[in-house]
């Protein structure tokens, strides 16, 4: 029944079964599945007399005995209609409009919704909303939940509106409803309190309450959620059963790092992360994990200890960032830990002088270089690693699913170790990274002290002069960010620039530097290598400090229109200070002008340091396509189901596909067939690369 065109449809016929079809809408199945994108409720209709009160939103129904134009200071366009009992009411619409006097005829039976409004004795609705009844046949356009319908000019083009789609699918239902299939088996329907799919589609259309329609709209959107987490519990299973290169958690370098290089014992959140790693990396089975840690949680730590799992047994391993100030600064911190146990690194970037460059290529195809940190310009093609054995990818929703691609090629049955400071929600994390194993840094290190985070406006600058000064005279350090680099005619926003020369003037007794990402590289590793050793008190630059920047001894943080970043973006930049003992403090420079969305997201940051919970509210704020600031995250495109919103579904989802695939791993059983049947046809011969069920 799914799989039938729609030409024969009453009401479609080849004109409209064509555009139907451009629009996505193929067969039975798409029409059926073309949610409706909102409602109105014309549940309760109102006698006429029983209009009293003014200001009052109801749902008329009468028949047309008057219509005319009233000439007038204002001209306005009036019928009168007369309900069942005889009482009347006046519909008016201003002048404005003249395609209204075409709408009607004496006799017709219309149901209006608007407001009352007394006038007098008089009871009248201006400009109200209608449905033309049918004469004969089921009332679809009133006396119920309306579902309305997504228009587009093609739609108009061939009559599609809201009132012949609730015809069509009114009767594609009453004609084949019976024949709609269960696709969920019964034991999930009972487990999971579930609606009865050929219910729920009708419900979704036509609900008789708004608790049906609610009941109809949980099932729908667990029906699209478990369907995508069955492909990605499919590509997870396949993921597990990948061969890797076995590596031992026995050597001698290793060993050395955890006990005698470590300046710090590893959080509990830390050495679960690692234990997870070492047991992924000895099963003999590729890793495939990633490793979510709010900023400053001690990522990068964890991540040199799985480096040196690979290097103790043979292999090399390779760390890519996705900017050259961020690789600059993972193979510092990587340096002061791999030096003294004698690690071979290498840094490659793309602004590298050709006899370095060639240099580097030759130490990492003989395999002398053990661990190599680098940009995008560690997957060029004539990189050639010696023995690839762990590819780590630090802010790896910076990369497309590509390039990490390429970087995991390098090397045979290479374990992949992803790293985000972008805390992710775990419905979102569920969607996205549902095919990965996931491991949780949720704690920051002992003795570190919360940034105290305040908003200022600009009447208020002084205080934040103050507070710099203070923090710099006490020999502490500061950043200041700006949203741009230079002045801009089409926005009227302070810049690095010219904020850099007026911080020089105001902090004359301090050294003051000046950062921002379309520096030469040299002069960017310059500026950054003075503020690091605490030669420059005062760092000025854009957000190409917002992650991998570790400075201890900095404990202010800046940030100039703060109004016009977003929540990640706010939170990874105030996790450059707080590094070390001293309190730390954020100030947002904000603009009296904020959108409302900015004010939530300054009162969030302000009132909270938990990662966590900022990406949940910046996941309801902006929704799940551009968590990421970008629409590139690989979501699929959801017809009911909302990331943001569902996340409760998501999990539930989840739990019933891992319980399907631990009874039935291949989704073979004859009570599954239903689920197997659904998935190749809906699923997987849509999804470009989606995992076929074994």
């Amino acid at each position: 029944m799914f799989d039938e065109e729609l030409t024969f449809l009453k009401g479609v016929g080849p004109s409209r079964a064509a555009v139907l079809k451009s629009s996505g809408i193929a067969c039975c199945h798409d029409l059926l599945h073309f949610y409706p994108r909102r409602y109105l409720d014309r549940s309760t209709i109102s006698p006429i007399r029983s209009l009293r009160e003014d200001g009052v939103e109801a749902t008329v129904v009468g028949t047309v005995r008057v219509q005319d134009w009233v000439r007038g200071r204002r001209d306005r366009f009036e019928i009168v209609i007369v309900d069942a009992v005889g009482a009347t009411l006046n519909l008016t619409w201003f002048n404005g409009l003249p395609w209204i006097s075409n709408v009607f005829e004496i006799g017709d039976r219309v149901a209006f919704h608007g407001k009352v409004q007394r006038r007098g004795h008089k009871i009248l609705m201006v400009h109200p909303d209608f449905d033309k009844l049918d004469k004969h046949g089921p009332s679809l356009d009133t006396g119920r939940i309306l579902a309305l319908y997504r228009g587009s000019s093609a739609f108009q083009r061939v009559g599609l509106t809201s009132r012949l789609f609730r015809r069509i699918i009114y009767n594609l239902i009453k004609t084949r409803g019976l024949e709609i299939p269960e696709i969920l088996p019964a034991w999930m329907i009972e487990e999971c309190g579930l609606m009865e799919g050929h219910i729920a589609l009708r419900a979704i259309h036509f609900p008789r309450s708004k608790a049906e329609l609610e009941r109809a709209r949980k099932r729908l959107k667990f029906e699209e959620l478990f369907f995508l987490q069955v492909f990605l519990g499919l590509k997870r299973r396949l993921q597990r059963e990948k061969p890797g290169n076995v590596v031992s958690a026995t050597g001698d370098t290793y060993r050395r790092f955890l006990s005698d290089v470590l300046p710090f014992d590893f959080t509990a959140a830390q050495t679960r992360a690692l234990q997870d790693i070492v047991r992924d990396m000895g099963s003999g089975f590729r890793m495939n994990r990633l490793v979510q840690g709010d900023v400053g949680s001690g990522k990068t730590v964890v991540a040199t200890a799985a480096l040196l799992l690979a290097v103790d047994s043979g292999y090399q391993g390779a760390f890519m960032a996705p900017t050259e100030i961020l690789a600059e600064q993972h193979f510092a911190t990587l340096s002061r830990f791999l030096g003294p146990l004698q690690v071979n690194m290498r840094l490659l970037v793309g602004r590298q002088r050709k006899a370095l460059r060639r240099e580097i290529l030759a130490d990492i195809a003989a395999g002398t270089a053990q661990v190599v940190v680098g940009t995008h310009a560690v997957i060029e093609d004539n990189v050639v690693f010696n023995k690839l054995g762990l590819a780590v990818v630090d802010e790896q929703h910076r990369f497309g699913v590509m390039q990490r691609a390429r970087l995991f090629k390098k090397g045979e049955r290479t374990h992949v170790l992803l790293m985000t400071a972008t805390p992710i929600p775990r419905s979102l994390a569920l969607t996205l990274y549902g095919d990965l194993e996931t491991s949780i840094i949720d704690e920051l290190p002992a003795g570190r002290k919360t940034v105290r985070t305040i908003l200022l406006f600009e009447k208020l600058r002084g205080e934040m002069i103050v507070r710099v000064r203070t923090e710099l005279s006490a020999g502490r350090q500061a950043y200041v960010v700006y949203p741009l680099i230079s002045d801009s005619d089409k926005m009227d926003l302070k810049d690095a620039e010219s904020g850099f020369k007026a911080l020089q003037a105001e902090f004359f007794e301090f050294t003051v530097d000046l950062l921002h990402g379309q520096m030469p590289t040299h002069e960017k590793e310059a500026v950054m290598d003075r503020f690091t050793s605490g030669e420059t008190d005062l760092l000025v630059a854009t957000t190409v400090i917002e992650v991998g920047v570790d400075v201890p001894n900095a404990s202010v943080m800046v940030i100039e229109h703060a109004e016009r970043f977003g929540l990640s973006q706010l939170h990874q930049l105030r996790g450059r200070v707080g590094r070390g003992a001293a309190q730390s403090w954020c100030i947002l420079m904000a603009d009296y002008r904020r959108s409302k969305e900015a004010i939530r997201r300054l009162d969030i940051i302000v009132k909270t340091t938990d990662g966590f919970r900022i990406s949940n509210e910046d996941l309801i704020i902006r929704g799940a396509g551009d968590f990421f600031g970008t629409r590139q995250s690989g979501l699929p495109e959801f017809k009911i189901a909302d990331i943001a919103e569902d996340g409760d579904i998501v999990i539930r989802a989840r739990n019933a596909v891992d319980m399907l695939l631990n009874r039935d791993p291949q989704i073979r059983q004859a009570d599954h067939q239903s689920v197997r049947d659904y998935y190749e046809r809906f699923y997987v011969s849509q999804g470009e690369g989606l995992v076929a069920v074994g």
